[in-house]
């Protein structure tokens, strides 16, 4: 590792701790030759992994493109910084798990789905709109009772009837 100030190319490393939950490692290194001290973290990458798409094509795996979208679903939501690296970090953890150097890009948005409907449910929603390409207001609802695990009642013919009475219709 190369001293950011001095550009030696020899640095000891002072303190090694894990970060968030042990997927990630932060070392305090020293220059060895101006005695500058300075942090590096390191995580796990997943490399070679490549996103199988809908229409048959592929592209190679990008953290970057996961964070975008995460991000879009919870603006203007409260939530950390360490927070939203936790979130990533469990993500991938998913992904990895897979054990397969291939992910179709419906199992990706699964994991994404899984994740975030824990992590904040709004997010959740807007992710899903997007992902399942809801056409109409009828598979939102779908979707919104799912998540509140209370399916609303269809009203049956009489109660219909009745309400459309209370109306004036």
């Amino acid at each position: 590792m190369h001293c950011p100030v001095c550009s030696h190319p020899e640095t000891k490393v002072v303190d090694t701790r894990l970060t968030g939950e042990g997927s990630a490692i932060r070392r305090r290194r020293e220059c060895e030759s101006c005695g500058y001290r300075f942090s590096t973290n390191e995580e796990v990458e997943l490399l070679d992994l490549t996103v199988v798409k809908r229409d048959g094509r592929r592209e190679a795996y990008s953290r970057s493109k996961i964070e975008q979208g995460v991000r879009k679903a919870l603006e203007k939501r409260p939530y950390t910084e360490a927070a939203f690296r936790s979130l990533i970090g469990e993500i991938e953890r998913d992904i990895q798990r897979k054990k397969s150097d291939e992910i179709k890009s419906s199992d990706l948005g699964n994991i994404i789905m899984n994740r975030l409907r824990n992590f904040d449910k709004i997010a959740y929603i807007r992710f899903a709109s997007v992902y399942r390409q809801f056409e109409d207001v009828e598979s939102f609802r779908r979707e919104l009772e799912s998540l509140s695990h209370k399916p609303r009642r269809r009203k049956t013919k009489t109660a219909a009837k009745n309400s459309e009475n209370r109306l004036g219709i």
